[in-house]
């Protein structure tokens, strides 16, 4: 193994060279050159080897720095998202199903930042440019100042922005963008790590924001290496299901604002139209009260939200029993049968299970353990909850039923849409909210003797 070169330097003036002498060659001064010391160990090719770069000034945590600026888009349940609106310099990951309507969303976002004044280009390596004007048609966006590209050469793209210079570049996809230093095909692991590396780097030297397109895989994770979401500021998730009109837009990354935040949309045939009170829309199909529909009062973001769960509990044909779960986490649900069979006595033994969140929403939070555990026990018992009636919990392993957080804005909602009664665990403050009788309830099992007379 190559024995690393020693090298000297000055403490005055910090000259280089590579062998001692008593005098500084550079300023002249005695007895002022040492030996570095190597920045790490191993041969020069492999290792940083003695080389040494320029020292980095450093700061304090005391600043006087303002917030950065936003750019408001228009469509406020985008600016939600995004914590504001478009932060400058930022680096944006947009994921979705295939057809789900990212390029729907993002021409329209394009459209309401172009005509606030921000210089946008739109950048399409997967439709021609004829495509997009179509689309822009279709959705009475052509009077917009957005200018088009149909290109996936990153460098002549790179070129592209540096000469136009814009304020907001839209990159549909990062998949089919592609660099001529790098061998690999187009959409591989390497060709999209280069892409993100190099578009996002440029967007922060430059001053640009840049919001990238990202295809995602059959699990619904965004494709290609995870260092690509580790690279952007906001990571964003296009949901919904395709029998649905309505799309949520989830922020599961953001370093300008909170995450978990989401935006929800309706699909038109004009486009993407905002729904502000989501909680009325998601529960608008619900008629009179049946078993197995219950309507829990969740949190998403910041944002309070009412969703209707719907359960169906029936004998089994088969030796294994069914237990299919659509919006939800599939071992939460086994856990909640368990705890019911195990604390409370009540068997789904010989039963298949199903358990849908309405609107094809996906519920992430604990609090729906009581909600999922009512509509079960509602569709077992074939009996229905009241109409009036809201549900929200956690569900321990001991049949205990924790609380959980923002319990006020919950009932505000609730409130605000005609509820009458709300189902909460015990503890937490105490509060009340007008309109609203708050029924708290200690463990599981008193929950099934209170609500379904049975203990």
């Amino acid at each position: 193994m190559a024995k690393s070169k020693t090298q000297f330097s000055c403490t005055e003036c910090g000259n280089i060279t590579t062998k001692w002498s008593g005098r500084c060659e550079a300023c002249g001064e005695w007895n002022t050159i040492v030996e570095d010391a190597p920045l790490s160990t191993g041969p020069s090719s492999a290792t940083l080897g003695t080389s040494k770069g320029r020292s980095v000034p450093l700061t304090d945590l005391r600043t006087e720095e303002t917030p950065p600026p936003r750019t408001h888009s228009g469509m406020a349940e985008l600016d939600r998202v995004l914590g504001g609106g478009l932060v400058p310099a930022s680096a944006i990951l947009v994921g979705g199903d295939p057809g789900i309507g990212k390029s729907t969303l993002l021409l329209q976002a394009a459209a309401q930042f172009a005509r606030q004044g921000m210089k946008t280009i739109y950048v399409s390596g997967e439709e021609a440019s004829a495509q997009v004007r179509m689309r822009a048609q279709r959705l009475n966006l052509t009077d917009a100042p957005v200018q088009l590209a149909a290109e996936t050469n990153l460098r002549d793209i790179l070129t592209t922005l540096e000469q136009e210079k814009p304020q907001l570049a839209i990159i549909d996809s990062i998949q089919t963008m592609w660099s001529d230093t790098v061998g690999s095909a187009p959409g591989s692991v390497s060709q999209v790590r280069a892409a993100a590396h190099e578009l996002t780097s440029f967007a922060k030297r430059k001053g640009m924001a840049v919001i990238l397109v990202g295809h995602v895989t059959k699990e619904g994770q965004i494709a290609g290496p995870r260092v690509v979401e580790h690279m952007v500021d906001t990571v964003l998730y296009f949901e919904g299901e395709r029998g649905h009109q309505f799309r949520i837009l989830r922020a599961v990354k953001n370093r300008f604002g909170p995450a978990d935040e989401i935006g929800v949309f309706e699909m038109t045939g004009s486009g993407l139209s905002e729904v502000i009170n989501p909680s009325a829309l998601f529960l608008s199909d619900r008629g009179e009260p049946s078993p197995g529909s219950v309507v829990f009062a969740g949190i998403e973001g910041t944002r309070p939200v009412l969703i209707e769960l719907q359960a169906l509990v029936a004998p089994s044909p088969h030796s294994q029993p069914r237990r299919t779960v659509v919006g939800w986490d599939g071992g939460r649900l086994a856990m909640i049968l368990a705890v019911l069979e195990a604390r409370c006595g009540i068997p789904f033994t010989g039963l298949d299970v199903y358990l849908n969140v309405a609107g094809g929403m996906k519920i992430n939070e604990p609090a729906a353990d009581l909600a999922v555990a009512a509509a079960l026990l509602s569709a077992r018992e074939d009996a229905a909850l009241p109409a009036d009636t809201v549900v929200f919990g956690e569900i321990s392993l001991s049949g205990a039923l924790r609380a959980v957080g923002q319990t006020e804005n919950r009932l505000k909602e609730a409130q605000k849409l005609g509820f009458t009664t709300a189902i909460a665990p015990k503890g937490g403050k105490s509060l009340t909210v007008d309109g609203i009788a708050l029924n708290r309830i200690g463990d599981l099992t008193g929950f099934v003797g209170d609500v379904f007379g049975a203990g």
